[in-house]
């Protein structure tokens, strides 16, 4: 407030307390009144504690007194002392005077007339592990139930695991009644009952005598989230933003002049009218100005390390020879691409019937809501399974965006139509979380789910093995072991591969000889290049799930160098809101002692390690200890990088972040953040000049892309950082680091078009870029409108590109929701950009108006109505003539925007097949 400092804002987070870089002035906070949380309680609001609230406030203000004496010294973040953020003990002490408040304890508290107490008449739920699969132990859990003088309810989580408890028990000769609740058990005279319930604990009463018994106390299994997901909106710039992200010296390619430097957006005056240009820097110094209406003509370049691009020189034949030589090594790679198509083609699948009864009913089971782009995957392979040609599929979809669903609605119709399914994936632990999951899914359907996988013993593996030969079972999951030579399946009709990146392109191949002519179903959360080189080539059908569950929130990611307090920090926060913390150090000489450094380093927390060299049994029981909450800091390897889902885990720490690769550390990032609550991940690196330069890009690459979604993004970026690489081969492409991998690929599509057609491919003409308008008004998005040039570039992108009017419309409602009406400039862009799309068709070059009058330039093969320009002729000879047999001339006074684009739009509709329609 002017005149009076005292009583002056400042921005802070108010999380932390901690005063934003930037600020000029750091001023005392002061506030007339400042409300709290009991300010919004009920005045009967009954406050429950595990411990008594004086010791639980004096324990919080001793450690924000604490960290405030860590952090007070440090100039680039500075912190605001407690008495600013927090009421003090006093005032706490006074509020909570005022409402009903008590403690729980897990004992029984001492008669004193004192204390107001009840004490309920409950022990300790006793431990009954049994080991992952019940096979030690059980007679602890029947000698528990025969010698309880009471009766007992086993709770299961799911229906999966229902029917799997129900075996297990059997074989202790328990044979509990099923029950739909808990009241049913109550008003039933049943000594054994089962219910399904996801509880965490049991409970052992002793008046009256029952015990509920929980999963968590008999096994370690994945408790299932139930969560509604409802539909969400693309953003139109999820998946490729082509041009955002360009900074100043980024290379770019031109398709009609080559490879130059970006250097930015700049406004210039043509004819008196200003217009913005997208300035690119050719070898030579020579510059290009690019019209924001031709943006579609430019890309990123994608081959090699942006310091390698070749820069072109303008005004010579470099780019033409460049160009000339990519199309001559297209044509062979276009026939080499036609012969693996006709061979897909010639071979012959199982054409797979869909019941739409059968199938949904399985799909109505799905607790959640489908999003878009996952119903869309769904219908593609679908439809892909009901063709005779084999399926060979990509579904790319960031963690947990619903790829598994795919995967499963895909197997019910393989086994509906009596086809068994093998899935492939890269771990145990993934093996055993899939296995629940499919077993769960499938547990109301006459589906048989078995897993081969390490953590399976010798006699069990060879059960599954023949069950598999027999044809008694349905759907296997396994790792590696998957891939032996002596397996041999009844009727294998699907194939599924999951975290396909994780696999070498050998073993892929040797499980598509092993199992030729069935269906393929690849899903990565982040393709690598050679798989998206071949999904982008149409080798591989390609399926995108980009839209995220609703109340998902990004990761938000730090990339830092070791710093104890950073580290300790980020742990209190992350342990103090009851969440779990990942530890990863990729080194398991020293992984013991970086567990015991922080187990010192953060005493609250309980700390445990995890890495692949320990006991199958021992890694397995850390992992389900840590999903069940039983410690709440895992130190760990990669091992984690297809774990099991650990909703309450929301912060990572990657120790040596800059040796790990792209798809690794975003595989890694996905392991936190899989729930409703903003997750961490902190890369911790040493120096920069340590570093390699490739280590450097992967970093800045991960830290800037924190959308969720990112994973189709950081798989072109992985492509830019180690090269497109042939499409076919093993070694690097000269061609396509020289005209950049966009290009390389539009080449590649046009040349595969042409020979399925029967045409020899025309690569060397150049490519038809549509009708060029030019109106001679201002046509653009103006600074005060949109100061940031990165959403100025995206949107000139995004408008150039669109399809049809019904994207420029969507396009207009959307920037008025974002950044208020649209001024003139911006409408007269939405409107020539809609009036090319209307020339685009007729075969219309290039279309131009001024004040007295234009004309309008045809291609040597028009689609449009001789008949129609004559007409127009005859009716008006005073206003439309014809000059040459490529042009016709407008005569008549445009001395504005508005009259010019009626007049080109009279014209086109006048020009245009009687049913176009107009909006």
């Amino acid at each position: 407030f002017e005149g009076d400092p005292s009583r002056s804002l400042i921005y802070r987070d108010v999380s932390t307390g901690i005063i934003p870089s930037g600020i000029e002035y750091y001023l005392p906070l002061y506030f007339d009144h400042t409300e709290t949380l009991f300010d919004y309680l009920p005045a009967n609001t009954l406050v429950l504690g595990l411990e008594s609230i004086d010791d639980a406030a004096k324990t919080f203000a001793t450690e924000v007194a604490h960290r405030y004496e860590q952090r007070r010294h440090d100039i680039e973040r500075p912190i605001l002392p407690p008495e600013h953020l927090f009421l003090n003990l006093e005032e706490l002490k006074q509020r909570f005077d005022k409402l009903p408040n008590g403690v729980l304890r897990q004992m029984e508290w001492p008669d004193v007339e004192s204390v107001s107490h009840l004490n309920f008449a409950t022990a300790m739920p006793p431990d009954l592990r049994m080991g992952n699969r019940g096979e030690t132990g059980i007679g602890v859990v029947k000698a528990f139930v025969e010698n309880f003088e009471g009766r007992v309810l086993f709770a299961a989580e799911t229906e999966g695991r229902r029917e799997v408890l129900k075996d297990m028990l059997r074989d202790a000769n328990i044979h509990p009644t099923q029950f739909a609740s808990w009241e049913d058990f109550l008003a039933s005279k049943s000594r054994h009952g089962m219910a399904i319930a996801p509880l965490e604990e049991g409970l052992l009463c002793i008046d009256p005598p029952i015990a509920v018994i929980a999963e968590p106390q008999l096994f370690g299994e994945r408790v299932q989230q139930r969560r509604r997901r409802r539909a969400a909106n693309r953003d139109n710039d999820a998946i490729v933003r082509n041009l955002t992200e360009l900074h100043i010296g980024a290379p770019v390619v031109h398709e009609d002049h080559g490879v130059g430097r970006y250097q930015g957006l700049q406004k210039l005056a043509v004819g008196g009218i200003e217009a913005e240009f997208l300035t690119i820097e050719y070898a030579g110094g020579d510059k290009l100005y690019v019209p924001v209406a031709s943006l579609h003509l430019v890309s990123r370049y994608t081959g090699s390390s942006p310091e390698g691009a070749p820069l072109h020189r303008l005004g010579t034949d470099q780019w033409e020879k460049a160009r000339r030589k990519a199309a001559e090594q297209v044509r062979d790679v276009a026939a080499e691409l036609l012969e693996i198509y006709a061979r897909r083609e010639a071979s012959r699948g199982h054409a797979l019937h869909l019941q739409r009864d059968e199938y949904n009913k399985f799909a109505d089971a799905f607790q959640f809501e489908e999003t878009p782009d996952q119903l869309t995957a769904i219908e593609a392979v679908l439809h892909d399974l009901e063709r005779e040609r084999p399926m060979d599929r990509v579904v790319c979809g960031d963690v947990g965006f619903g790829k598994t669903e795919v995967a499963m609605r895909a197997a019910f119709i393989a086994v509906n139509g009596g086809k068994q399914v093998a899935v492939l994936v890269p771990t145990t632990l993934l093996a055993q979380q899939h296995y629940q999951n499919f077993s769960d899914r499938f547990a109301d359907w006459p589906v048989r789910v078995e897993v081969l996988s390490r953590f399976r013993s010798k006699k069990e593996q060879d059960q599954t093995l023949k069950g598999l030969k027999d044809g008694v079972i349905d759907i296997v999951i396994g790792t590696h072991k998957l891939l032996q030579n002596d397996i041999a399946y009844k009727n294998l009709g699907l194939v599924i591969v999951d975290e396909e990146h994780r696999f070498g392109v050998r073993q892929k191949e040797k499980f598509k000889t092993i199992c030729a002519n069935v269906h393929l179903l690849a899903l990565t959360a982040t393709p690598i290049p050679r798989t998206l080189n071949m999904a982008l080539a149409s080798l591989r059908d390609l399926s995108i799930i980009a839209t995220p569950p609703a109340h998902r929130l990004a990761v938000k990611t730090f990339v830092s160098q070791w710093d104890k307090n950073l580290i300790k920090e980020a742990c209190q926060r992350e342990i103090k809101r009851g969440g779990q913390v990942y530890v990863l150090h990729n080194d398991v000489d020293t992984i013991e002692k970086t567990a015991r450094e922080l187990a010192a380093l953060v005493p609250e927390a309980k700390v445990e390690f995890a890495h692949g060299q320990m006991r199958e049994r021992d890694l397995e029981q850390v992992m389900l200890d840590f999903y069940h909450r039983r410690f709440n800091l895992l130190v760990c390897t990669t091992i984690i990088e297809s774990g099991i889902d650990v909703p309450t885990a929301n912060t990572i720490i990657i120790n040596r972040a800059d040796k790990l690769g792209l798809a690794q550390l975003h595989q890694l990032r996905g392991r936190v953040g899989r729930s409703h609550h903003r997750a961490y991940a902190y890369l911790i690196v040493p120096p920069k000049g340590a570093m390699t330069p490739d280590a450097v890009k992967r970093l800045e690459a991960i830290e800037s892309l924190e959308d969720l979604g990112a994973g189709f993004m950081l798989a072109t970026h992985d492509l830019e950082i180690r090269g497109a690489g042939e499409l076919l081969g093993e070694g690097q492409s000269g061609q396509i680091q020289e005209v950049g991998f966009t290009l390389y690929t539009e080449l590649l599509q046009r040349a595969v078009k042409a020979l399925r057609s029967g045409r020899h491919p025309e690569l060397d003409r150049p490519l038809d870029h549509g009708a060029e308008i030019e109106l001679h008004i201002a046509a653009l998005i103006p600074d005060s409108y949109l100061p940031d040039v990165h959403t100025r570039l995206t949107l000139y992108k995004r408008i150039a590109s669109a399809a049809d009017e019904g994207e420029l419309r969507d396009l207009q409602v959307e920037m008025i929701d974002r950044f208020s009406l649209l001024p003139d400039p911006i409408k007269n862009l939405f409107e020539v950009t809609r009036l090319k799309l209307i020339a685009n068709p007729l075969g219309v070059r290039k279309i131009e108006m001024s004040a007295k009058g234009g004309r309008l330039l045809f291609n040597a093969q028009p689609a449009v109505d001789p008949s129609k320009i004559i007409k127009l002729i005859q009716s008006q000879p005073k206003v439309y003539k014809l000059d040459g047999p490529d042009k016709l001339r407008y005569s008549g006074e445009l001395p504005n925007a508005e009259t010019r684009i009626k007049a080109v739009d009279a014209i086109l509709s006048a020009l245009s097949p009687p049913l176009r329609g107009k909006t």
